[in-house]
């Protein structure tokens, strides 16, 4: 029996079917954007069907941009290969209720090949299911949590689209960090969200204001590096069904306005044991203040190293590289600190709560592919231990002479064409795809006439 709460067994499922609870399970799975993609089914279908064999869907989905038009030059999928299916298969341990949707449940699948009957290599899912068996070959289990900020809006989402996104009314009129009346007016969504979540096999631990005005944080409880990208993803889908029904809207943009902060969506990790005992990044080697193992002071110098030609998977569009300002919150070089929020990697904890923060992401990751790109930087440190640059302490934005955050997505896929270590950690077939994919986004921009564009030249050229 499932003795969490909000997760369902199978046979937990059909006593809730049977009694009237549930009559709709969701089955999704992640775009290369992030979002969930899938199909609502009865729930007596999903019992006698799709629990066993998985669902059927296009793999166009796989190629799609954010308009969800398919883009040619994937060899995955393409109109020359006639867009096919690939499998659905239910990961069963991720069965819930989704208490935010009428008389529903949720599950997460994997896409797999139908021919091979293997996982879909270039899912996303299936980049961070690669790397968590490689770091199980290594003896460790990864845990992580990340840290998600948004925009809340007294907008609909179609009132804000009929505004063209501008001149929209925050939920907020002030900076709100910490602040408990302001956060007491945005209860309407964060208690929602809080409770919905909880009771929907997501523990949550707190949600607080941000830095800008209407900008709030929820945090929920650190995972396994793979049920917290399931978490991620699921917890963005339950805060934008709240806000539709609550006739809000919110947006986990990275940077929505230049004059406000951003949203930042900071990723956690530690390597444990196998069986998820024993933080294995505590230890008594001394990286002054840091006592750690040398386990930790490599996974961080692997991470460190390979941010910059892996950045797309932690800034995947054009508005990402809007965040790296000084003085904003969002980091600006690759350097680490202990317990300093100017660094691009924050080391915080002692002993078993010893863990690594990179404050490079965010919120507009994909998890698993922002998980898989630092599960991949940090084993390969270890594999060939590789050290960490000098603990910097004071303003990193001051500071002179540090590797510096690429500024562009165009900067940073220059990186990525770049990487032999990508292709290695990745597969050529990955690594294509993605390379491909963030190019195109940055060629829908290159493209674009902006209204940035137009106030500045329509009347002055």
């Amino acid at each position: 029996m499932s003795n969490e709460r909000g997760m369902l067994t199978l046979e937990q499922l059909q006593a809730k079917i049977d009694s009237g609870e549930v009559e709709t399970v969701v089955a999704v799975f992640s775009d290369l954007y992030g979002r969930l993609m899938g199909k609502r089914l009865d729930a007596e279908y999903f019992m006698e069907h799709t629990a066993d064999s998985g669902m059927h869907a296009c793999d166009y989905l796989l190629t799609v941009d954010i308009p969800m038009e398919p883009i040619p030059g994937y060899k995955f999928a393409s109109w020359e290969l006639g867009y096919g299916d690939f499998n659905c298969v239910p990961d069963l341990a991720t069965l819930r209720m989704a208490t935010w949707l009428d008389k529903s449940a949720l599950v997460i699948c994997t896409p797999y090949d139908e021919k091979t009957n293997a996982p879909v290599a270039v899912a996303p899912r299936s980049i961070l299911l690669k790397q968590v068996a490689a770091a199980a070959e290594m003896g460790y289990l990864a845990n992580g949590s990340s840290e998600l900020e948004y925009y809340i809006f007294n907008e609909t989402y179609g009132s804000a689209r009929e505004k063209n996104f501008a001149n929209l009314k925050h939920f907020g009129s002030y900076i709100e960090d910490y602040h408990i009346l302001q956060g007491t007016r945005e209860e309407v969504l964060n208690a929602a969200a809080r409770r919905h979540l909880a009771r929907s096999g997501i523990p949550v631990e707190s949600s607080k204001g941000e830095w800008g005005p209407g900008q709030h944080e929820l945090n929920i409880h650190y995972a396994n590096v793979l049920t917290m990208a399931d978490h991620h993803t699921i917890y963005k889908q339950c805060f934008k069904d709240l806000a539709h029904e609550l006739g809000l809207s919110v947006s986990f943009m990275a940077k929505f306005d230049e004059k406000l902060a951003g949203s930042s969506g900071h990723l956690h990790l530690s390597l444990w044991d196998a069986a998820g005992e024993t933080n294995l990044f505590a230890g008594d080697e001394v990286l002054v203040p840091v006592h750690g193992s040398k386990n930790f002071r490599w996974f961080l110098g692997g991470w460190i190293a390979h941010a910059h030609e892996l950045m797309p998977f932690y800034a995947p569009t054009i508005n990402s590289y809007k965040r790296y300002q000084a003085g904003s919150w969002a980091p600006t070089s690759l350097a680490w600190s202990f317990d300093n929020r100017t660094a691009g990697f924050r080391v915080v904890g002692h002993g078993p709560s010893l863990r690594i923060e990179s404050r490079i992401p965010g919120a507009d990751i994909n998890p698993y592919l922002a998980f898989a790109a630092a599960l991949a930087s940090g084993l390969d440190g270890i594999r060939n231990q590789i050290e960490p640059p000098e603990i910097f302490t004071g303003d990193v934005y001051s500071a002179a002479n540090l590797p510096q955050v690429p500024r562009t997505l165009r900067d940073a896929i220059i990186a990525l064409e770049n990487s032999a270590f990508a292709r290695e950690a990745f597969g050529d077939a990955v690594y294509e795809h993605y390379l491909h994919f963030f190019k195109t986004e940055q060629a829908a921009f290159d493209r674009a006439v902006t209204t940035w564009e137009r106030e500045r030249y329509f009347e002055q050229i």
